[in-house]
């Protein structure tokens, strides 16, 4: 990280660095999350307090990490709180618990503690399953999707009705 004592305020370039997220991002998620809330000196200046990055450090994890929507670490947030999500990113951090039955998880990679869609159905053919991704893959394609959903509710704030 930097040379900054633990308890030091981070600016957003240095919390940028520090989550490997661009700057924008964190100020999209500052729309999104009413708990982020930096302090703003001159000139609009943002400084993030340690217990803010953890919480981003959460909300990067469950977005990136675990493949969930931004309504879905809503939800999370509401239904375990602050701590549980600034928490989670740390080894050994209790699991996210499952949603309950009528909110379970979509069945596309990216989770979401909303009611999954009805699964429309499938036409029959003579072709081979598709063979499992490899975790790794698994998790960048996670992550690209998310990346994807947070552009789309960009352009959605925007005026755009795209879909």
């Amino acid at each position: 990280m930097s040379d900054k004592a633990p308890e030091a305020f981070r600016t957003i370039s240095e919390v940028a660095d520090l989550l490997d997220i661009p700057q924008h991002v964190l100020r999209f998620w500052e729309t999104r999350f009413s708990h982020i809330k930096p302090l703003k000196r001159g000139g609009g200046r943002r400084y993030y307090r340690p217990e803010d990055v953890d919480l981003l450090r959460g909300i990067r994890h469950l977005l990136y990490g675990e493949g969930y929507t931004i309504k879905g670490v809503q939800r999370i947030l509401k239904d375990q709180g602050i701590r549980f999500v600034a928490t989670i990113w740390q080894e050994g951090a209790t699991p996210v618990p499952a949603p309950a039955a009528a909110q379970a998880p979509r069945p596309a990679p990216a989770r979401s503690a909303e009611p999954a869609p009805a699964p429309r159905p499938v036409p029959a053919t003579s072709a081979k399953p598709a063979p499992e991704l490899p975790r790794e893959a698994a998790k960048k394609l996670r992550a690209a999707m998310s990346s994807l959903e947070e552009c789309r509710q960009i352009l959605q704030s925007a005026g755009g009705r795209h879909k």
